[in-house]
Order: C-alpha cells, then structure tokens, then sequence
C-alpha cells in the first residue's frame, strides 16, 4: 500500500504540538482554552491552504479523546454525515473537520444543524473562502470563526527539523543531510504553506540518491527541481487571488511602484494576465482618472500590446503602464461623481425632466409642450446658460474637482466658471 504524504503523517495529535497558530493554540489563548477546560465549541478555520487547519482540528481532537472524523463538503453524501451521526450516538460526541464547508449544500446543513445544537456532533469547518460571505449565516451562528495565517519562516523550519529527526512517521529513518540554503529556500519560497514545504522536502529526500556512505544529501539544486511553482497560492478563485489583486491596486493607488510591481509579478508568476489587465484598467480610471488622462490612454494601449504578444512578452508593456499609473498625480472625482449621481436616483432624487430637453423628434411634440430648447452651438462660445437638471435637484453637484494634476486643474477651472456664469448670466431667449 502507498505510503501517506509526510504532511499528512506529521500531522500533530495534542495540542502542544501545532506548529504556529500561537494567537489561537498558544498557552492561554482561545482554542488552548476550550481543550484544557473540555468545553469543545463548533467553529470554523479561515484561512490559505497549509496553515494548519487541518492539524489544529485533529489535535483538538486528540487532546480531547473525542473520536475524529474528515468529510468534504462538496464531495462526501449526505449518506456519510449519518454514518458520523450514528457513531456520536453512540459515543456521544464526534468531532467532525468538514473541509471545504463553503460548498455545504441545503440538505446537508439541514440534516447537520440539530446535530451541532445538541452538541452530538463539535463541527470544525475548514474553507479557504471568506465564511462572512461564503458560508450561510445558519452555520456561522452556530460557530465561531477564528482566522489562520500563512506560517511565519521559522515555524515551518521548526517543523522540517522535526520531520527530519521524527523516525515514526518523519524522515528519521534516513540519515539526510539538507544544506541550510535548500532549508531556507523551503521556508520562504512557499509562502507559509507548510504542507507544500513538507511535500516538497519528501519528494527532495526520496529522489536524491543515497551517497557512498548511506547519508542522503539534499542540495539548494535538488529542492528548486521539487518546489517548482508550489509555492504560489493564488488560486484564482480563492481569498488569496483577491487579496493580491487587492494590495496589487492599494499599492498604485497609494504610489509606491516598487510593492505594485510585486504583487503584479505574483499573478504573472500564477500565469494570470487575465486579472492583472482588467484590474489595470480599474485603475487607470478609478484612481488616476481626469488627473492624468493620458495615463489611462496609454493603459489600454498597454493591455492590448499585452494581449496580443502574451506571456512572457506581456509583462513588459505592463511594467510600463503600472510604473506610470502609480507615479501619476490621483484623482478619483470622475468615479466619486458618478456614484452620487447614482445614490440620488437609487433614492428617489431625480424629478421631472424639463419639457425642452425632452425628445421632439415625433409628430405631436410641441403639443406636449417639448419646446424651448437652446442650442449651444447657435451661440458664442457654444455655451448659453440654460437648466438641465430636473427642478427638485437643479442645484445638485456631483463633480467635485480634485486639482492634483495639470489636466483637471484645467477641468477645474473650466468647471467653476461655467457654474459662476450660469448663476450670473440672465438666461437667453428660447429657440424651439
């Protein structure tokens, strides 16, 4: 029979022996303190794969002697939950790691939410998916929630050495020798993944040949060639996908060049060009926008280069745009216009349009009283001063300028002389 992964055998039993984790299982802290005093609650663990979700759920188990149970939300039937509730009646209570409860469906979570009030069964969900938005709000009621984070570098070396010296279930039957630059490579290269850290090691020891004298000598060579790209965790349907594409347009709207090139070399790096592109061209008109209107020409230019070449060529016309999105002046009044306009008419705010502005292309207009219009371009300047808002919100002003860069100061002051004149100038005959 195959052998388990050595993640899934290094797995701890107790408490005590979760790597990591210290603001939820350390001396004192929340789940530390529901094992020690037996006051087991249903929850649910958020966060990237191999963190420790998995782990915390099974030593939570074995340091309570409850008796410890996996099924998969989307895969497992509703058949294999009954097979779990008969076996908590029988032994009064079962600790079941749900994984993937986001994908719970309606006849699960009704057949499991009795269960979890009466306590036969203590739910530990397990989803990389945000569960404020994911998981139905009947289970979260009944949990708590507690957030996992990718596992800092010296808790994923704290784990290699212990599964290099374990002789059960680790690597210590071997003697095997890992150079301390394939150790570091395997601590920061994946991204506080500790289970891709430790498959990745098993596959370097199990693939190296042993050497004359038994030892297997594990090299910075032999790790890169098993790494390969696990360490990238954007997945692009997952929280870790929205979070780089979060901080990937946080960083050009706050400026700084350097983070923006980073995390779009992330999702170049996952083989996403898709996001990144769409998410440039938010950008270019969300947060630079009338400041530097160029800049948003150039984008699209840039997008459409990439497009066309792919990758890898496609990462350099957007090196381009995202250097100058983020080194251009801001201004998202276009964007913060719109949405007040929207909000009055969401509301209710947006009266009667003025007859002359209505169509008069038809027979029978006039005698609906569609005249008066004035015809900008019959006057000089092409402006004359003339409502167009309704009457209940003629005074409305959404556009409010921002004078941070050339183009809309200029926008800017074209903008308040056309307000100071339509309140100055009387008002012009009307032309029908």
């Amino acid at each position: 029979m195959q052998q388990k992964p050595l993640a899934y055998r290094m797995r701890p039993t107790k408490i005590e022996e979760i790597v990591g984790q210290s603001e939820l299982v350390g001396p004192g802290k929340i789940i530390n303190r529901m094992v020690k005093a037996h006051l087991l609650s249903s929850m649910i663990l958020y966060g990237p794969p191999g963190t420790g979700k998995t782990s915390i759920a099974s030593a939570i188990a074995g340091s309570s002697q409850y008796a410890f149970r996996t099924l998969n939300a989307a895969t497992d039937t509703k058949k294999e939950l009954q097979i779990v509730a008969e076996e908590a009646k029988m032994s009064g209570t079962v600790v079941l790691l749900l994984d993937e409860i986001h994908r719970l469906d309606k006849t699960k979570q009704d057949f499991l939410l009795p269960l979890l009030e009466s306590g036969q069964i203590i739910l530990i969900g397990a989803t990389t998916e945000n569960p404020y938005i994911n998981i139905s709000p009947a289970i979260r009621s009944r949990t708590q929630i507690f957030t996992v984070h990718p596992l800092a570098s010296a808790d994923i070396s704290t784990a290699i050495d212990r599964a290099l010296h374990d002789r059960t279930n680790g690597l210590g039957s071997e003697p095997v020798k890992l150079d301390p630059a394939a150790k570091n490579l395997l601590t920061h290269r994946t991204n506080g993944d500790l289970r891709s850290a430790l498959n990745a090691l098993e596959l370097a020891v199990k693939s190296t040949p042993k050497q004359a004298d038994g030892t297997i000598h594990v090299t910075l060579t032999d790790v890169e060639a098993c790494l390969q790209q696990q360490a990238l965790t954007q997945d692009k349907d997952g929280d870790a996908h929205y979070n780089v594409i979060s901080a990937f347009q946080k960083s050009i709207r706050g400026s700084d060049p350097n983070a923006a090139l980073h995390y779009a070399a992330r999702l170049i790096e996952a083989g996403d060009l898709t996001s990144l592109i769409r998410r440039l061209m938010v950008i270019a008109y969300e947060d630079v926008g009338l400041a530097n209107p160029a800049a948003a020409a150039r984008t699209v230019a840039a997008v459409q280069a990439a497009e066309r070449v792919g990758l890898p060529e496609a990462q350099i016309p957007l090196a381009n745009a995202i250097i100058e999105l983020a080194l251009s002046p801001k201004s998202n009044s276009a964007m913060a216009a719109m949405a007040a306009a929207l909000k009055d008419v969401r509301t209710g705010k947006y009266g009667t349009i003025p007859p002359y502005l209505r169509d008069a292309h038809f027979k029978g207009a006039k005698e609906l009283g569609h005249v008066g219009y004035q015809y900008p371009h019959d006057f000089p300047n092409g402006w004359v001063n003339q409502q167009y808002l309704p009457d209940q919100i003629k005074d409305a002003q959404y556009y409010q300028p921002k004078e941070t860069g050339k183009m809309e100061r200029a926008y800017a002051e074209q903008y308040h002389k056309l307000q100071a004149a339509q309140h100055q100038q009387p008002k012009e005959d009307s032309h029908d």
